[in-house]
């Protein structure tokens, strides 16, 4: 059993949701974002609720790529290991490109990969030194595929993400550190709570309890919910262009 959980953007939305489910389950949590009071707030809810559970805080902006190592080793150093990291912290800002939005786009882009990128180093920096642990992306439905206008940065960065744990997946085979990416459909939270009229969508509860389900068999592999995402994946991957266009 993976006790000890360390979950990035844990102050809203998906990140929130998942650290109370981890808590219900009796796990220790680590929690990081930019939000400290959100995280006290959550961290208070969680230890009344869950009253054999610690949960550690601290403040994070993934983006400032020395700090993702100083709060990594930091929840080590005070929780005593790290047994699962997840991934989770990123944004869905985006413009269709050549609108003059290139900023918007490179924002998109280093929080969701670079920063990915380093919250990645950071927990295999500790999973190496542990010889053990569970390296869990928070990877998206729209990986599967370029995606037009204001999700092409953003499908790209999730493309990119999953392209990367595979890789450290590949290079973890027969040792003991566990690599998942996991693949969210649409799931209720503060990143798309202006879409309306979304089919598919399941409320933020339903999700989570879900990513968690999913996470906890440590496959290399998921789409939340499986249905009808693992469906929609297949399609997406070998349908026309035209097909994935409608989708958008």
């Amino acid at each position: 059993m993976r006790k000890t959980i360390l979950i990035t953007g844990a102050s809203s939305g998906l990140g929130r949701g998942m650290a109370r489910e981890f808590a219900a389950m009796g796990r220790n949590l680590a929690l990081c974002a930019r939000r400290t009071d959100r995280l006290e707030e959550l961290k208070a809810e969680l230890e009344a609720a869950h009253p054999g559970i610690t949960v550690a805080v601290l403040a994070l902006d993934v983006l400032n790529y020395d700090q993702v190592f100083e709060v990594f080793k930091e929840f080590r150093r005070q929780l005593g290991s790290i047994d699962r990291v997840i991934v989770n912290a990123g944004m869905g800002k985006g413009q269709p490109l050549g609108t003059g939005y290139f900023w918007a786009n490179r924002q998109t882009a280093e929080t969701n990969f670079v920063a990915a990128l380093a919250q990645c180093e950071a927990a295999m920096e500790i999973f190496r030194d542990q010889n053990s642990g569970h390296l869990v992306m928070i990877s998206s439905m729209s990986a599967m595929r370029g995606m037009p206008k204001n999700l092409t940065t953003y499908a790209a960065t999730k493309a990119g993400v999953a392209s990367l744990t595979e890789g450290i997946r590949a290079e973890m085979i027969g040792k003991p550190i566990k690599v998942s990416t996991i693949y969210p459909g649409y799931i209720r939270s503060e990143i798309n709570e202006k879409v309306k009229n979304t089919p598919f969508m399941v409320d933020t509860e339903t999700g989570c309890r879900l990513l968690v389900r999913a996470i906890e068999k440590e496959s290399a592999e998921a789409c939340v919910p499986r249905w009808p995402w693992a469906l929609l994946g297949f399609l997406m991957r070998n349908m026309p262009l035209s097909f994935v266009k409608r989708m958008s």
